[in-house]
């Protein structure tokens, strides 16, 4: 796209951090960034319906717009509204995927299927979005029938907090599971970006 040609960025709330630093250390004057509510991934059904609400809500503001989704549990739904629109999205199932990237997740995944993964949002807003969001908080009893089969809590960081880092690390031991960090920086979200956001010469 060229220098003066405006972008739009659909984004999930949990990627608002990421995305506002890479619009920033890039200079990408011409790309703007609107968010939808990470709480939609505890009700993944309603996302399609809150970005199409979205998308008529911006009309024809911008040249172009990129949907900073994945499926995230969707289950197809998302993409076939994006296909109807011809908006691309991020690539993966979930946010876990293209951070880690497709093998490195598949590895994680294939060395151990019982994984609870966060990332720097996730560890940051573990307690608002886990343990009140799954209710744990006023009927603990569910703790077994949510984690029953989970064995580890990976974190996935995109950034170098130590006070994220020992916030995972709580997270793994109010879970009672074993913990593991991977750095994964910005991973395919930062690649996506450049790619559609840079400015073509």
């Amino acid at each position: 796209m060229s220098n003066d040609a405006s972008l739009l960025i659909i984004a999930c709330g949990a990627l608002a951090h990421e995305i506002t630093a890479l619009i920033e250390v890039n200079r990408w004057q011409h790309v703007s960034i609107q968010c939808l509510p990470a709480e939609l991934h505890n009700r993944p059904e309603e996302i399609p319906g809150a970005v199409q609400a979205k998308l008529n809500e911006i009309g024809k503001q911008f040249d172009q717009v990129f949907m900073a989704y994945a499926d995230c549990g969707t289950g197809g739904m998302l993409d076939k509204l994006l296909e109807a629109e011809g908006i691309e999205r991020l690539p993966g199932a979930h946010c876990y995927e293209f951070f880690a990237g497709t093998d490195r997740f598949a590895q994680l995944h294939e060395r151990e299927p019982g994984t609870f993964y966060l990332t720097d949002f996730l560890a940051r807003n573990f307690d608002r979005l886990v343990i009140q969001g799954l209710g744990l908080d006023r009927y603990p009893e569910l703790h077994e029938q949510y984690f029953e089969n989970y064995h580890r809590l990976v974190y996935l960081s995109q950034g170098d907090s130590a006070d994220l880092l020992e916030r995972a690390r709580g997270a793994a031991a109010q879970l009672g599971l074993e913990f593991e960090h991977v750095v994964t920086g910005y991973g395919q979200l930062e690649e996506s970006l450049i790619r559609v956001a840079a400015p073509t010469a």
